[in-house]
């Protein structure tokens, strides 16, 4: 018998709840995704540039097997500071690794940069952080212009004046009693590709602003040149499913939800671009790691193209539906 394959909210995994704070005046956010039982986790980081807290802990050979929250934020590595507001909701519920004296609550982050996209001297902070957990809930995720997709953009490789607007997608699937899903925020270096269709989505636009260039050939052409150029990037998301993994597996989960940048993400794993995929089971049903593997890139790469297509435009960012009609 074919057991079939339903769409279903992020959401919808067992135990995960979703929330997020932002400012669009600032362009800047963080979104929380939680469990507050704790899930086994684990990451994957292939970008050159990247900003994260507590990964370390994640290496199989570490002590601590389970996290309790993952925090995706803008505000570059000045982000951060929104994992103490997720700190401080969790303890106060009671939620953390057992020290003996105090509950240690385990949250795992990453940052990008938005920066340039809105006013600089706003990011996420503590309160932002707790806000984003007091907001947390399981009916749905939001996307777009929400959390740490609020100054998402993509295709800055000739600045933000051709740059477009991004955001923050999900998706995930049923399939039997496994669940799997993916919530990531886009903020490329380069394009955007719809891999179902081959069409670029949204990318660095033409003087114009009505047409692609295509940032792969922009960077070709220019391969002897060492200047600076890009920076303001990184792609983080997050992986999260109701198998039974070990430590081990959920990162191998996670590197092979990388594959869903690569298919997406024109260039991907760039060294101007942090690029981190975290990894949560939650433990509820058995499956085979290379099947959650495999389904872990093909609901990253519809996170990626959900993100993009359900963005509004932003601080005069052109998004995707200026483009498509």
């Amino acid at each position: 018998m074919k057991i079939a394959i339903r769409q279903i909210p992020f959401t919808d995994i067992d135990g995960i709840r979703v929330g997020h704070s932002q400012d669009l005046t600032a362009a800047t956010g963080c979104t929380v995704i939680l469990h507050e039982a704790g899930a086994t986790a684990g990451v994957d980081v292939r970008g050159g540039a990247p900003g994260t807290r507590e990964t370390d802990l994640l290496d199989p050979v570490n002590l601590v097997e389970k996290i309790h929250g993952v925090l995706l934020s803008g505000g570059s590595a000045f982000g951060l500071d929104a994992a103490a507001g997720v700190m401080q909701y969790l303890e106060e519920r009671k939620v953390g690794f057992d020290v003996g004296v105090a509950r240690v609550p385990i949250v795992c982050g990453a940052v990008l940069f938005d920066l340039a996209l809105g006013d600089h001297r706003v990011r996420p902070d503590k309160q932002m952080g707790y806000a984003a957990c007091a907001n947390a809930g399981s009916h749905g995720c939001g996307h777009g212009n929400v959390g740490a997709g609020a100054g998402a953009s993509v295709g800055k490789i000739l600045g933000m004046a051709r740059a477009m607007k991004s955001g923050l997608g999900s998706y995930a699937l049923q399939i039997g009693e496994l669940k799997i899903g993916a919530l990531v925020a886009v903020n490329c270096l380069g394009d955007v590709v719809d891999p179902e269709t081959g069409k670029t989505l949204a990318g660095a636009l033409t003087e114009d602003l009505g047409n692609f260039i295509h940032t792969e050939a922009v960077m070709i052409q220019s391969y002897g040149e060492k200047k600076n150029l890009f920076a303001g990037n990184t792609t983080i998301g997050v992986v999260a499913t109701n198998a039974r993994l070990t430590k081990s597996q959920a990162s191998k989960l996670a590197a092979m939800a990388q594959n869903g940048y690569a298919r997406t993400l024109r260039p991907a794993h760039t060294m101007v671009d942090g690029d981190t995929v975290f990894a949560l089971a939650t433990g509820v049903t058995d499956a085979d790691p290379n099947v959650a593997g495999l389904l872990a890139a093909r609901v990253m790469e519809r996170a990626v193209v959900t993100a993009v297509k359900e963005t509004a435009p932003l601080c005069g960012l052109k998004c995707w539906a200026d483009l498509s009609g």
